[in-house]
């Protein structure tokens, strides 16, 4: 029984293996048919949807494909008529072109002609001349050589008067261009220099406590006036005013003496010939000192080297030379300062040009003893004292044209000392000495024929001359100025410079009736 029902158990078991297998055969076969409809309709589908999609595209394509070939074309036709404009412009360029062309052919082939035409002419021309110098050879007698220099004698003769006007244009011209160089030099320096407005004058009158003391100088029968004028070598004026005495000499130093020596006894009272002589020695050897002190300190100011003891002193005599009322020494320190100022500007060496400026009157401070003027006898004073630089020897002689100039440094020399001379306040004279020097301005600018009148203006540093038109020439003109200036140079002493103004001119006048 048991084997029974195993076996039956079996057979079931089978029986539901079989019926399950082919159930799944079925539905395996189905899904199979239900995924191949899929596929094939998903494909269809897409297949459509693609074929959709590339026609968009296509007709998008050709959409922007036409655009822009009609703008491609636009352009091209654009590109067709510029070339086309441009290509007329060439045809008409090179058309111009040909006919300049042609046009300068035809005139270099006239100017052939021409040259041609001007050669044959001076060929026949130089045939004629030389066929007419013959015969005026034979005429005259008269060789070439010598016409032509009587030829070009006449041509000078007639044009003189064209080339003086010329010259004095060029060289008025760069006179101008010069001064105001030198203006600029000028006013530079002077700007930049300090000049003391006053005039150290010595004094040489001496104040006195009352008039019994005019009665001790004089002293018993005179004799303590002459001892002190004998040891002076003054003058003592006692009666001309009151409560002061005046002491005259024309020797500076000897005045600055006697006044030292006369305020000692003045202020010690006691007069008589052995004090007199005292204070006299002692006022020598104050002035001495003086004498050295000042030279020193001049050099000192202007910041110079050593020099030698008696060229130093003689600088400082200076101190008591006087040249229109203006102090030599300090007239000395302010050419030094001046040379040194337009010598920096020119590129010169300012410490010489202060050597020659100060030393320049050296050769006022000497006696009678050394011949010549002064700055003749300067420069052999400074070269007898062994001064190094033959320059400032130089400087010193020609600073007034009496030697020959050798270097700049004797033009800045001169110039400098006509500035320190001609600035307001610098230097005076006596009314007399002006009356007397602008009488005589006159009479030499009215001695000159052909002169009308003349005047002197500007305080007698300006002669204004009229001249007559019709007896003098406007070339002679300039001439009469120069021989006035050499005249006045020559004769005549004045401070600073003197300018002489030539006028012509002519009036023509009709009256109407």
């Amino acid at each position: 029984m048991e084997n029974a029902h195993l076996l039956s158990s079996g057979l079931g078991f089978l029986l539901g293996l079989l019926l399950c297998g082919g159930l799944s055969l079925v539905w395996v076969s189905r899904i199979r048919s239900t995924h191949a409809d899929a596929i094939q309709k998903i494909s269809v589908e897409h297949r459509e949807r693609t074929e959709s999609q590339i026609e968009k595209m296509r007709s998008r394509l050709e959409l922007e494909f036409e655009k822009r070939k009609l703008e491609l074309d636009h352009q091209v036709s654009e590109q067709r008529l510029e070339l086309k404009s441009k290509e007329e412009e060439l045809a008409s360029t090179k058309s111009q072109v040909e006919n300049e062309l042609a046009v300068a052919e035809k005139r270099r082939l006239e100017l052939d002609e021409r040259v041609d035409e001007v050669g044959q002419r001076e060929n026949h021309s130089r045939a004629l001349a030389e066929k007419y110098r013959s015969a005026l050879q034979e005429i005259s007698k008269v060789s070439e050589s010598e016409a032509r220099s009587r030829m070009i004698e006449e041509v000078h003769r007639d044009c003189e008067a064209e080339l003086r006007v010329m010259k004095g244009e060029m060289l008025q011209r760069s006179e101008k261009e010069v001064e105001a160089e030198a203006r600029r030099i000028l006013i530079d320096s002077m700007q930049r220099l300090s000049a003391a407005p006053h005039v150290d004058i010595t004094a040489t009158i001496v104040s006195i406590p009352s008039e019994d003391m005019k009665g001790r100088i004089i002293g018993r029968e005179g004799r303590n006036i002459k001892s002190f004028e004998s040891l002076t070598g003054t003058t003592l004026l006692i009666d001309e005013t009151p409560d002061s005495v005046l002491v005259s000499s024309f020797d500076p130093v000897r005045r600055e003496i006697a006044r030292i020596a006369l305020e000692s006894l003045i202020r010690d009272g006691r007069i008589h010939p052995t004090s007199i002589e005292e204070a006299v020695n002692k006022a020598e050897d104050d002035v001495k000192r003086s004498v050295q002190e000042s030279g020193e300190d001049a050099l000192r100011r202007l910041k110079l080297g050593r020099m030698h003891p008696e060229v130093l002193k003689l600088v400082g005599k200076l101190r008591f030379r006087l040249s229109y009322n203006q102090n030599a020494l300090e007239h000395s320190i302010e050419v030094a300062n001046l040379c040194a100022l337009m010598a920096a500007e020119l590129g010169l060496d300012p410490q010489l040009a202060k050597r020659c400026g100060l030393l320049h009157d050296i050769g006022k401070a000497l006696d009678q003893d050394n011949e010549g003027s002064h700055a003749v006898a300067g420069s052999y004073f400074l070269k007898r004292y062994g001064e190094e630089d033959s320059r400032v020897i130089n400087a010193v002689g020609a600073h007034h044209g009496e030697v020959e100039s050798e270097s700049p440094y004797v033009a800045l020399v001169m110039i400098a000392d006509s500035l320190s001379a001609m600035r307001p306040g610098a230097r005076s004279e006596s009314v007399d000495g002006y009356i007397q020097r602008v009488r005589n301005l006159e009479e030499i600018a009215r001695s000159m024929d052909g002169i009308v009148e003349a005047y002197a203006i500007q305080a007698g540093r300006e002669v204004r001359v009229i001249v007559s038109p019709d007896q003098v020439s406007e070339a002679n003109a300039p001439l009469i100025a120069r021989q006035i200036r050499r005249r006045i140079e020559d004769e005549l002493q004045y401070p600073g410079m003197i300018k002489v103004t030539v006028i012509r001119e002519q009036r023509f006048q009709e009256v109407a009736k």
